[in-house]
């Protein structure tokens, strides 16, 4: 009687690894999978509103007042801490940038503000 109640614990600890070993591996697929390049992120969240080409050309970018985001003076005088800032966090001066700090990681919010960078 007490091998068949080791060998039943034994058996319910090894399915219980199992789970949590499949749960670990399912998000670390999860994880990994959901890495965006900047330029997706951007289409994604972003080009609605300041257009393909960052010029803030389209229908909502107007209705909304998005930056220009190629124009060479705010490019000259806006750091990348600001431009990451307002991605994450959104802007209520001069426009209605929302926030996207739920939507993105961090990480792709430092490629998105290299990815507007290169929009100049």
């Amino acid at each position: 009687m007490r091998n068949n109640s080791l060998i039943a614990f034994l058996f319910s600890a090894f399915v219980i690894c199992l789970a949590v070993i499949a749960v670990a591996a399912s998000s670390k697929i999860e994880n990994g999978s959901t890495t965006r390049s900047a330029e997706e992120v951007y289409d994604k969240y972003c080009a609605s509103c300041h257009g393909k080409d960052g010029r803030a050309k389209t229908m909502k970018g107007k209705f909304s007042h998005a930056r220009d985001l190629s124009d060479s003076k705010w490019q000259d005088d806006v750091s990348d801490e600001r431009i990451f800032n307002s991605i994450m966090n959104g802007r209520k001066v001069g426009g209605n940038m929302p926030a996207f700090g739920k939507k993105i990681t961090e990480q792709e919010a430092e490629s998105l503000v290299t990815y507007v960078r290169g929009l100049r």
